[in-house]
């Protein structure tokens, strides 16, 4: 069995890491911490959990008790808290946050997209969790940035559920003003946009395009849906086509992520339009894209908390630890 810690254990994405690996086949939960809520039941907090487990909280931190930890940290406590307890050189990390999703010296931590990186994350260490807005743009794109096709400009625009935003309440957070309202903010200056250039540029070197990205908040706890129109440069598709005088067609193009997600066991190429209740509660991804002269436009949606967070970190566990990708996160869709 697998012996996991958590750490942050009292927020959105712990609750949901926690809903997956109690019912995980080969992971045994040994502490839950959370300083705030120590001597508490996790059910106290997390009440979907109810009839699931009676594990408390606890401060203390058995850091050489455990296989695993999980950071579910807000972005910024990752490096203070390694600053603060050295970890087993034995222990792997997996950290939620973005404080390790940049390459930089002395950063061993492997950029846990599965799609892009699997062979690495299996002998890796240590893992950073992508970002849920990041994880959706990437694999809008990754199929076009590996064809070449990321030569102009691209606009995103996507909305995400409240769950984004944490659990802690906030003046854009609290039901009354969430409810029926929508709402753009950080726009072209989010901060997922580095960690989603840095994937691109690693299958199209020299990638230097602007990626436009409007983020939104939207009326709903959870997912995020996107569009993304990306303008095809005269020269990207002579490139693509080997010819001067090449078609850019839906059906060449719904190929091309067709093949490039065909061992991926959780993205998936839809060939009709998506809508977003077909991921939430799952840890699928589904793509779709359509063509318009010289311009793609792809959408894509996932669950935030699942592909964009939680489930994610457990498809990277698994790999860690030699097991098959999918153990323990086939969950079902909502069906209507």
């Amino acid at each position: 069995m697998i012996k996991v810690g958590i750490i942050g254990g009292a927020g959105y994405t712990a609750g949901e890491l926690l809903r997956i690996l109690l019912n995980h086949p080969a992971v045994e939960i040994v502490f839950v911490n959370s300083e705030s809520n120590a001597g508490n039941l996790v059910t106290d907090v997390h009440a979907g959990l109810i009839g699931e487990t009676d594990m408390r909280f606890t401060d203390r931190l058995p850091l050489d008790a455990v296989d695993v930890l999980f950071f579910c940290f807000g972005h910024g406590k990752s490096t203070q808290f390694l600053a603060e307890h050295p970890v087993p050189d034995g222990v792997k990390i997996i950290d939620l946050a973005q404080d390790f999703r940049l390459a930089a010296p002395g950063n061993d931590y492997v950029y846990g997209l599965p799609e892009l990186h699997r062979d690495a994350i299996r002998s890796a260490r240590h893992v950073a969790n992508p970002g849920c807005f990041a994880t959706c743009i990437q694999l809008a794109l990754l199929p076009l940035a590996k064809a070449g096709l990321l030569t102009a400009d691209i606009t995103v625009n996507a909305v995400t559920g409240s769950t984004g935003a944490g659990v802690k309440p906030s003046a854009t957070t609290h039901f009354s003003w969430r409810s029926g309202n929508m709402s753009v903010y950080k726009v072209f200056q989010h901060q997922h946009v580095a960690e989603i250039r840095q994937s691109l540029a690693e299958l199209q070197p020299g990638f230097a395009a602007a990626i436009d990205f409007i983020p939104w908040r939207g009326d709903f706890p959870r997912g995020i849906f996107l569009t993304a129109v990306v303008p095809v440069t005269t020269d990207a598709l002579t490139g693509f086509t080997g010819r001067q005088t090449g078609n850019l067609d839906a059906e060449t193009v719904g190929r091309l992520y067709a093949d490039f997600y065909a061992d991926a066991p959780f993205t998936h190429y839809s060939p009709r339009a998506i809508d977003m209740k077909q991921v939430v509660g799952t840890n699928k991804a589904l793509v779709h894209t359509d063509v318009f002269g010289q311009k793609i436009v792809v959408t894509a949606t996932i669950d935030n908390l699942l592909k964009g967070a939680s489930g994610q970190a457990v498809e990277n566990m698994n790999l860690l630890f030699g097991l098959d990708q999918t153990t323990g996160l086939r969950l079902k869709s909502i069906a209507f």
